[in-house]
Formats: C-alpha cells, structure tokens, sequence
C-alpha cells in the first residue's frame, strides 16, 4: 500500500520532493496558499508583460550538470526553455568608482583568462583561487549526487572559514578580493561570516553553466505539478494550513483555513520555519530547539523595481547586471541610511524569446533591511496606506536616480514602473522579515546556524531554503536529502544517476 505523504508548501522544494516522492511511489499532496504553486518559480503578468517573482539566473543544466541529472530523473528537462548567459560575460561587475565593468566568462579557464586581463600581475592568484573553489566543490557530496563520507560539520576549511577570509588567502590585492566576491547580491555573502562552501558554491555552480529561463520561470514549477499529478498526487492551490495537530510526538493532521482536514503517514514542511511554528503548539518541540530556530538570523530582504519598456527603447542584455558605488559596497550594501540608500544594485532584462535584440523589461532589484518597512509590519498587501505608497514612490524614484547614472536618459526609455518591498516578499513568501535568502549560515557557529531535517516528531520532516542553502540550487539538493530520509538517500542517488540525461530546448 502506497505511502500517504502531505507537503505543505508549493514552493520548488515541495514540488520537487512532491515530484520525487511520486516517481518513487508514494501518494503525494501538496497544499500551496497561493493561487498557483510555484513559490520562487512564480510569475506575475503586469500591462501584458510577465515578470518573475525571484528566479533570475540558473545554472546546472549543461551535459552533466546537476540539476540536469535532477530534473532528467524527474522527467521535465526537455520541457524548459533556457537560454545560455553570454560565454565572454554572464555577469557584469561595474564599479562607479573608478568607472570599470568587470566581466565574469562562463568556464573555468575562460573565467581566469577574462578576469586576467584586469589584474595581469594577479592571473595565477586568480587561476589558484578558482581551482580552489573547484576543489571545495568537487568534495561536496550531495552536489555531486554522492553518498555523504562524513560529519557535514567535519571539513572545517570550508565550514569554519569565511569566502571572504578564503579569497583574502590567494589575494592582498583589495579591489581583486572584491571583484572575486562581486556575486555577493545572489547569496547575500556577509564578510567574515558566509562560509567558504557557501560563495564556492555558489560561484562554481554559475561558472559552469550560467542560464536563464526564456519567457519566465513558471514553466518549471507548473511542469513539476504535472509529474505530481500523473503520478497520482494532487497540488491543492489557495489552500492555507492554518493547524498541525501533534500529540505524543506524532502528527495526526493538518488542517487548512477552510476547515478541511488532510492526514497522511509523514508530513514535510517546505515553508520557513518561523512560519511553520505559527501553526503548531510549541510545546511539542523543546524550548531550546523552538527559541534556537526562532533566533536564526534571516538574511536581507529587498527593494525590487519592475520596469517595463517602451517598444525598441533599451537593448536587450543577455547578462546580469551587479552595480556598486564604491567596491565596499559589495561587503556593506545593508549598511545604509535613507540617504544614501540604495548602496548598489543587480539589474537584468529577462528573455521573452531566445532571439530578443530589445528588453521589453528590467528587473532592479536593491538590499533592503526590513527594519526600513518595519513600521507598516501589521499591515497586509493592498492595505498599507498612503504613508507607505509614498514611502514605495520615493523609493523607486531613488532606484531610478541610480539608473539614470549608469544610463542617461534611462528614464524617458520607460513605459511603466511599480515595486515591492520587503512586507511585500514577507507576505508573498511567507517567510519571516522578507528573507530572500532564508536563514543566515555562519562559519563561526555553523551548527547553530543550519536547521536540520529530521525533527523531533517522528513522522515530520523540513525541506525548503532555509534548511541548507537557497535558490535554484540548494533547494533541490535539500529536497533529494528530505526525500533521502523516506526513500533511503543511497537508493535515491542511485535512481537519478542511472536515469538517461536529457536536454533542455537550448541544447537541442
């Protein structure tokens, strides 16, 4: 008899454990509050034009990639629409300071001869550096689909150091040790405290395969329902949970705000934790467990401004944008008053076709502590007030001073322009304080600071971002881990190497 799972969230960890466990055999629900599941892989349609809500850059897709074995296992490669980065530059750095735009080449080798060619003196200071990341990559298990050796805790070069100190080790060249760490905005990187495996990551993963889906990214999450739902399970949209009812250690049901029950032989929870306690007695965890989870400090939320064009006005750029005053400002974007906020900034124009010569639209998107909207905390989305309308106007009016530096005129290139602070990923995502990269990892405390997936109610497991590392990467490698728990995690490896890889539309 087939084993009843519930997921509680539609965001791509519990679609991709929803995927996996189907595949695998198991009777799988997922209960997403939204209209359409889809979490991070959501897109919104405004004047037309459709926008994603944090999906921006992928990567992994490329012959033997990670997430190409994933999603080839699961059976959906072939049904994304993904588009490389440019080869000589996926991602530009530019430096208002002294007026450089440093490119960032897709390849290993092509990544140290481009960056060479502004630091010469610095190429194999350059070269040590990346073979290094590559290394520390290469020795992560479950990046590599592999049965983890040891302790996660146990290599404590990567652990218990920073990607600021690591860098620091190959270079004393300033500049060089900011340019390295320019892709901090995509993981929100603090110095002395990111772990080494986090930036290394992180920056191997896009070196390799640099992406971008064309025409918006939720193609993959409706795909990963589809794979949910010919297997059998279902993907219940506007359904909340508003109650997990827990006793002697055990789950027994989940009750959603419409009143309807839904029981099931394990549980996975995808949304934040902060989140997931809302809805659950404490007293069924220990108090140091529920105060540690409640303590973990939640990485910068943000300023997001949504361009749209008028028709033939700004070209299209098949790279992203990172944007700095000043090159400490890569370290200390959060560190701002009203005045001279924003201290940088990522911008891109998203693919609406593989063949775009002009952007239809711009994504800005700028650091933002969520002490700057706190005062509209307890209000809630479309009901925040005049005061707060204001607030979002002379916001995206300072975004646009900032853009009108980088590109005279930038202005009078618009057609529509709208925003969304951090209450407004806060609501959306459910995640406490608009955390847009879940929960702080520090190399200093790493234990404290990780959340793992088994709990202390024996048939409750976690998934989601805020367990090991975020975004398009980690949450599918946490989601394999949560589903490695029920599957055993060695059969489940097992099962996704030996699937035949496929190749998204771009490779075709």
């Amino acid at each position: 008899m087939k084993k009843n799972i519930l997921i509680i969230g539609g965001g791509i960890g519990g679609l991709v454990c929803g995927a996996i466990l189907s595949i695998e055999g198991y009777s799988v629900r997922v209960l997403e509050k939204h209209k359409v599941a889809g979490g991070g892989l959501h897109t919104f349609k405004r004047n037309d034009i459709e926008f994603e809500t944090g999906m921006h850059l992928i990567s992994g897709f490329q012959h033997n990639g990670t997430l190409n074995k994933l999603f080839s296992y699961i059976g959906i490669v072939d049904k994304l629409h993904i588009k490389p980065a440019d080869e000589d530059g996926f991602d530009h750095f530019h430096v208002a300071a002294d007026g450089v735009t440093y490119k960032m080449a897709r390849g290993q080798d092509n990544f140290v001869k481009t960056l060479s060619t502004y630091f010469p003196e610095e190429k194999e200071n350059i070269r040590d550096y990346i073979k290094k990341i590559y290394q520390i990559c290469e020795n992560i298990p479950i990046y590599n689909l592999r049965m983890p050796s040891a302790d996660i805790y146990s290599n404590i070069e990567v652990m218990e150091t920073s990607i600021s100190d690591l860098i620091a080790s190959y270079t004393d060249n300033p500049k060089l040790q900011t340019v390295l760490a320019w892709n901090n905005a995509m993981y929100g990187g603090r110095k002395n405290k990111t772990p080494a495996y986090v930036g290394a990551l992180i920056t191997h993963f896009y070196i390799e395969g640099a992406s971008r889906f064309v025409g918006g990214s939720q193609h993959l999450a409706d795909a990963l329902v589809q794979i949910i739902e010919e297997n059998g399970g279902e993907v219940l949209t506007n359904t909340s949970a508003s109650f997990i009812d827990i006793k002697e250690q055990h789950i027994l049901k989940v009750v959603a705000e419409n009143g309807k029950e839904y029981m099931a032989d394990w549980y996975i929870s995808s949304i934040h934790p902060s989140s997931m306690f809302k809805i659950v007695d404490t007293c069924n965890f220990k108090k140091a467990y529920y105060q540690r989870i409640d303590n973990i400090q939640n990485s910068n939320s943000a300023f997001i401004t949504f361009v749209t064009f008028k028709p033939q006005s700004f070209p299209y750029q098949n790279y992203s944008n990172f944007y700095a005053h000043d090159y400490d400002d890569v370290w200390n974007c959060a560190e701002y008053t009203s005045e001279s906020w924003p201290r940088g900034c990522m911008y891109l124009t998203p693919p609406m076709t593989y063949h775009d010569t002009f952007a239809k639209k711009m994504i800005i998107s700028t650091i933002m502590k969520f002490d700057s909207v706190k005062k509209w905390e307890n209000t809630t989305i479309g009901k925040r007030g005049p005061e707060y309308e204001n607030f979002k106007t002379n916001y995206e009016n300072k975004v646009l001073d900032m853009m009108e530096k980088i590109f005279p005129d930038f202005r009078s290139k618009i057609n529509t322009v709208f925003s969304a602070s951090p209450l407004t990923i806060r609501d959306y995502y459910n995640v406490k304080e608009g955390a847009i990269y879940g929960t702080i990892s520090d190399c200093n405390n790493m234990p404290v600071s990780q959340i793992p997936i088994r709990t202390k109610i024996d048939n409750f497991l976690l998934t989601g971002q805020n367990i090991n590392l975020h975004g398009i990467l980690g949450v599918p490698l946490t989601a394999i881990l949560t589903c490695g728990e029920l599957i055993g995690l060695d059969k489940l490896l097992k099962n996704i190497k030996e699937k035949n890889l496929s190749l998204p539309t771009f490779l075709k």
